[in-house]
């Protein structure tokens, strides 16, 4: 069989603890995934990826897996006898195996018999998906294309309204059929909000920036701004100043329990009319606001 060195593939040392297993997996995975992915062999990035894991997250797999020792990357092995005696099932009878299915046969080998009659859980998998900001809000349904013992399969998931970015959730039962009566293992959703034109997201709220004219600011007025179910209108105060937040209730990712904050920024006319310009002449003969000042005297406080 040839060997494949699943450390390489998910870019760790050989003595990686399970975190930074976990953390390259999930950038990996989230890399090649074929929803988030072109590339052509983004698929097969992706089940290598997911393969690797798979073994390594495992602590007995991942004992077996280094008892092999470390041949060249796809060159061809055959395990030690003392591999043989300890998990094989069938003596050589594993030959035509490749080393994916030879590492899933453990606990069915000779390390202890009776285990190959026990309840034994079935196999947790993980998987990444991008959704929309608009998604994450109302909640929505996606396909999953998933590759085990079994074979490939595709799996319709409901995504419940109000996720944040980097949020796990797990498919009870979706995973790896059990064995000997024990229950089916699990799925692990690890979620990723697409980048948005307007909103930037913060655990459930959003933020984006609204510029407003000089003459706004000082006055008050009402703008339509946008939120993830349409435009609706947001009271500015008088006076407001640059870098004020505004907040709209209830608007953020969780319906009612999270919002949406405005940040101002106070723009001005790069070009003026005649009008605009005596205007502003005007208003600098008769106004004693000095913004200097007041950033002083703020300052002291």
């Amino acid at each position: 069989m040839k060997y494949k060195d699943y450390y390489a593939t998910l870019g760790v040392p050989r003595d990686a603890d399970i975190d930074q297993i976990k953390k390259a997996y999930r950038k990996l995975a989230r890399t090649h995934h074929p929803d988030m992915s072109k590339a052509a062999d983004a698929e097969a990035h992706f089940k290598d990826v997911a393969e690797a894991y798979a073994t390594l997250k495992d602590t007995a797999k991942r004992a077996a897996y280094d008892e092999l020792g470390h041949p060249k990357a796809g060159a061809e092995f055959a395990p030690p006898p003392n591999w043989r005696q300890d998990f094989s099932a069938n003596g050589d009878a594993f030959q035509d195996l490749d080393l994916a299915d030879l590492l899933a046969s453990l606990g069915r080998g000779q390390r202890g018999a009776a285990s190959a009659t026990m309840p034994r859980k079935g196999r947790d998998y993980e998987s990444a998906v991008t959704i929309t900001l608009a998604d994450a809000r109302r909640g929505s349904i996606v396909n999953l294309n998933l590759a085990d013992a079994s074979g490939e399969r595709t799996l319709e998931v409901t995504i419940p309204p109000g996720v944040r970015q980097d949020q796990k959730l797990r498919l009870r039962g979706k995973g790896g059929k059990g064995h000997n009566g024990a229950s089916d293992g699990d799925i692990y959703l690890h979620i990723s909000l697409a980048p948005h034109t307007v909103f930037r997201p913060d655990g459930l709220d959003l933020y984006f920036d609204l510029a407003l004219a000089p003459w706004e600011a000082a006055l008050g007025t009402e703008v339509e701004v946008p939120t993830l179910d349409g435009p609706v209108l947001l009271t500015v105060p008088a006076g407001t100043r640059s870098g004020r937040t505004l907040r709209l209730r209830g608007r953020g990712l969780a319906d009612g329990r999270s919002d949406i904050y405005a940040i101002v920024h106070i723009d001005v006319p790069t070009t003026l009319t005649d009008s605009e310009r005596t205007l502003y002449q005007e208003l600098a003969r008769i106004s004693h606001f000095n913004p200097r000042i007041v950033a002083l005297k703020e300052n002291s406080t």
